[in-house]
């Protein structure tokens, strides 16, 4: 009898080491990456590449034969990224890469440093207060608390007639910056009025540019869907209901608008796994910044449990591994449109010369505004 439960119990301990056949490792659609793939690797390699970097402050141009600063401030592609890299770094537990990236915000404590930070009002100089607050959240350093809130505060310091931020534009860019440093405020301090300003913005902007098929024009004077305008809105809408209670009064109105657009974005997602610089047009050129966004929002969804993940799962691992795809040997990414105003900004009421502008956007490899989403995306498949 003992022989034949020694037996049994061999056999159980067995089966329990045999590795999961095909059918139920597909179940979970964000492991079994292929070699080299994972976000564990991916994202060091990418936030790697954004440590290496220095800010375009203390880069150098050639204007009138003479070399002047590229930038005076830091921009918010920068933020983006440099936010991205540290919620890689602690979700790996990289304690060096974590220990050099808040090191990299010292200067920003001393006279010289600050004058490289604008206090303008517009969201994207706003948006600096992201790191900060994620120094804050990482480190329980009160200086930072203080730097990075008092950015948040100033954003609410004059309002529209709406009632949301006078930084408010009214295009889909806005989204992500306004939400992403309100939402970091709530979690560095867990005081609702950051994420009631954010979700009135959100709401506000909801009702204004998103369309019946659940995709955004640029601006309302710019009816366009540009791939990463609608990409700052679904990282933004993401990033700020990850954070919303339950109860929160306009968690519904969001999460409505939130998976009305994620529905739309399943049917223009392409067979290599991205989505096109205008999302409506299958015809155009793919581009990788608005996919990484996509991409963040849609893991994040699934993660979650707002999408359906028999559904929406293949769809974002599908996004990853096309965006890896487009990474090079140091590990910058291709394929990312520059950044652009709006279209009437620059050539007018004219719609099909608005179309020209967006389809004619020059593309980059390792420009900021692609590098920062696969971050987070790395990010969100860790969570």
């Amino acid at each position: 009898m003992r022989r034949l439960q020694k037996a049994i119990v061999l056999s159980l301990a067995a089966l329990i080491l045999l590795p999961l056949p095909p059918a139920a490792r597909a179940a979970d659609p964000f492991k079994d990456w292929p070699a080299g793939t994972s976000p564990q690797e991916v994202g060091k390699r990418v936030a790697e590449n954004w440590a290496a970097r220095s800010f375009e402050f203390e880069q150098t141009v050639t204007q009138n034969g003479a070399q002047k600063p590229k930038r005076q401030y830091v921009i918010y592609p920068e933020i983006c990224a440099w936010y991205g890299a540290l919620t890689v770094a602690l979700l790996t537990k990289d304690r060096d890469l974590s220990a050099r990236l808040i090191k990299e915000f010292d200067q920003f404590l001393t006279p010289a440093g600050d004058a490289h930070v604008s206090r303008q009002s517009h969201v994207d100089y706003s948006v600096f207060g992201t790191v900060p607050l994620e120094l804050y959240i990482q480190t329980k350093d009160r200086r930072y608390l203080d730097f990075g809130r008092g950015f948040a505060d100033r954003q609410w310091d004059k309002t529209t007639p709406d009632g949301i931020t006078a930084e408010a534009r009214y295009w889909v860019d806005d989204m992500y910056m306004m939400n992403v440093l309100q939402a970091e405020a709530f979690r560095a301090t867990g005081d609702i009025k950051y994420l009631d300003r954010a979700s009135l913005a959100t709401a506000t902007y909801l009702d204004k540019l998103q369309q019946p098929n659940g995709l955004f024009f640029h601006a309302a004077d710019s009816p366009f869907y540009w791939g990463r305008g609608n990409g700052w809105y679904a990282a933004g809408m993401a990033e700020l209901l990850r954070s919303m209670p339950k109860s929160h009064p306009r968690r519904a109105r969001i999460m409505q608008g939130y998976k009305t657009m994620m529905a739309a974005l399943l049917k223009y997602q392409a067979e290599d796994g991205l989505w096109r610089q205008l999302v409506d047009r299958p015809d155009v050129w793919a581009e990788t910044s608005g996919t990484g966004m996509f991409a963040f929002a849609m893991v994040t969804g699934v993660k979650e449990g707002w999408l359906d993940k028999k559904t929406y799962g293949p769809a974002a691992r599908k996004a990853w591994l096309g965006l890896v795809k487009h990474l090079d040997a140091e590990s910058n990414v291709s394929d990312v449109c520059v950044g652009t105003n709006k279209a009437f900004q620059e050539v007018g009421p004219d719609l099909p010369t608005q179309l020209k502008f967006y389809l004619d956007r020059p593309r980059k490899t390792g420009d900021l505004h692609g590098q920062a989403p696969i971050l987070w995306t790395a990010s969100a498949l860790l969570r």
